[in-house]
């Protein structure tokens, strides 16, 4: 099951992971948003132990949205050692998010 991530928990959870962490920032009125919902569900079940895969809802964490610039959603934000290290915007294929977990790992 993917991670809820909000302002709270969002350095520690996202930043000081040991694991590469994807972060799907969203809205729940979003409907590109709801058809990434169950990529990114399959994509936390096929990672789990290897990365994190999580959301973070842009209406209730403002601030760690505007910390990283999300404009448009969904977006994807790829972190791995507390670096932002690959972002995709828009709906994107289960593949295209595959490569780029794999080459974070």
């Amino acid at each position: 099951m993917a991670k809820q991530f909000n302002d709270t928990n969002f350095k520690e959870e996202v930043l000081g992971s040991k694991t590469p962490v994807l972060v799907d920032f969203y809205a729940d009125w979003c409907g590109p948003c709801k058809m990434m919902g169950p990529i990114i569900e399959e994509l936390a079940t096929e990672y789990e132990g290897k990365a994190t895969i999580g959301k973070l809802n842009v209406d209730e964490s403002v601030s760690t949205a505007q910390a990283y610039k999300v404009m448009s959603i969904p977006t994807m934000i790829l972190f791995k050692d507390g670096q932002a290290v690959d972002k995709a915007v828009g709906a994107i294929t289960k593949a295209e998010l595959t490569e780029k977990i794999n080459k974070a790992l």
